[in-house]
């Protein structure tokens, strides 16, 4: 006797076979047989004409690491369809965090009501283990926490002690459970970080055989030079190297599409992951020159208080070739009185004073995310359509109400998985369903 008998599905299995029809019997909480079953005593049986059943979805680029234990029901993924979330991405983990490290998770942990009881990748998992999530994950160590633990945001090359101690951190969180090592190379202290040192780490990962993901150094001005750093990164070390949110990102930028394809294509062992969207969305403090995160968010604070500072970084963000601001919206605001900015683009909030930006920044004490409208749509079907491109939103899990409702959030977080099914699937037909599952 089955426990559900699900009657009549197309069956979608993951492997890219065409789909078929069967009857699926399931006892507990396992499938016990796929095929034409009769089973009049099932004690539920659901008609699925007409409907296809396919494996729980993995989204290969998650930021639940802290939203997770806010509210572990993950409703924001399950309701698309995902059962897997790859978090620890774009350098920011979870875990390891000691030092400055630590003091910065506290901070993330405060804005979401709970308080930050863990250092080490060992104690995270036990806490997931008791807390008990609606979902499955798996993590990987950021490689900015690691350094953060041991050089704080210097912008520096480390000693041979402090690499043979991150080597350590990075081992640890291995041994406990990661399955690689992230970074984000736009974000300090990634951006502060020598390919030398990330192909030391690197060789670490490749000795568990994990993969080492990255947020590239540039996905724009500087692209095909990042991507080249990449594959130099895994040709050296021998680890395999995953692409985090491949894009061609500022418009003149996207006929780079093809020179992209040309180096991965050519490559043997790379992957990626995107999202199905033109706007990306991080920190709005991420159009600030990198040498201004040195030292952290209390040193990037000051300089945004200097006089001279704010001159240099005024000229630099007046380049008219740099940035169009009316292409970044507010998404979240750390500070109450600037909720009347969400939703809003940045054009608005400046009137062409660059000056406006930075105390707006001041007073949010550099906590604002924005979304920013970059992408070129043709650009993102040719992507989508590679065999080494998965799908990731780019998103931590998110809520209708309670603590995770409270601020705007990018349409990923809650539509992704059924964008790709609805509009690419369905709709534009780049993709098979067997292809997109």
């Amino acid at each position: 006797m089955n426990d559900l008998l699900i009657k009549n599905s197309t069956i979608i299995d993951g492997t890219n076979s065409p789909g078929y029809r069967a009857d699926i019997g399931i006892k507990g909480e396992r499938i016990d047989c796929i095929g034409i079953i009769d089973d009049p005593s099932a004690l539920m049986v659901i008609d699925a004409a007409d409907r296809i059943v396919c494996p729980g979805f993995i989204d290969m680029h998650s930021h639940s690491d802290f939203t997770i234990l806010a509210n572990p029901y993950s409703e924001s993924k399950i309701r698309q369809g995902v059962t897997t979330e790859i978090i620890g991405n774009c350098g920011m983990s979870a875990a390891p965090r000691y030092e400055e490290a630590f003091n910065r998770g506290q901070e993330i942990c405060h804005d979401f009501g709970f308080t930050c009881k863990w250092k080490s990748m060992s104690d995270y998992f036990s806490l997931l283990k008791d807390t008990g999530i609606g979902i499955n994950i798996v993590a990987l160590a950021g490689q900015g926490n690691i350094r953060t633990s041991v050089m704080g945001y210097a912008d520096s090359a480390p000693t041979d002690v402090q690499l043979s101690k991150m080597k350590s951190s990075l081992k640890d969180a291995l041994k406990a459970g990661c399955s690689g090592m992230s970074s984000g190379l736009i974000y300090p202290p990634g951006c502060f970080t020598s390919m030398d040192e990330l192909i030391e780490l690197c060789k670490v990962v490749y000795e568990f055989d994990g993969i080492y993901t990255t947020h590239m150094r540039s996905e724009g001005s500087q692209l095909l030079e990042a991507i080249d750093e990449t594959l130099t990164i895994g040709r050296k070390s021998g680890v395999h190297v995953h692409i985090s949110h491949l894009k061609t990102s500022g418009e003149k930028n996207w006929s780079k599409l093809q020179d992209v394809f040309n180096k991965l294509d050519n490559y043997p062992d790379v992957t990626a992951d995107r999202y199905p969207y033109t706007a990306g969305a991080t920190g709005l403090d991420a159009v600030l020159p990198s040498w201004m995160y040195e030292g952290g968010t209390d040193k990037e604070m000051e300089r945004l208080k200097d006089t001279k500072i704010r001159d240099m970084v005024i000229s630099q963000l007046s380049d008219e070739h740099l940035r169009d601001w009316n292409t970044v919206m507010i998404a979240s605001v750390w500070n109450k009185a600037n909720k009347g900015w969400i939703g809003k683009r940045v054009s608005e909030l400046i009137q062409g004073k660059i000056e406006r930006l930075l105390d707006f920044l001041i007073s949010e004490e550099c906590k604002t995310e924005a979304i920013f409208f970059s992408m070129s749509e043709d650009n993102l079907q040719q992507i989508l359509k590679k065999p080494y491109v998965m799908i990731g939103s780019d998103a931590s899990s998110r809520a209708t109400y309670g603590v995770l409702s409270q601020d705007m959030v990018h349409p990923r977080g809650f539509g992704t998985f059924p964008q790709i099914l609805s509009y690419y699937v369905r709709e534009k037909k780049i993709l098979s369903i067997e292809e997109a599952v």
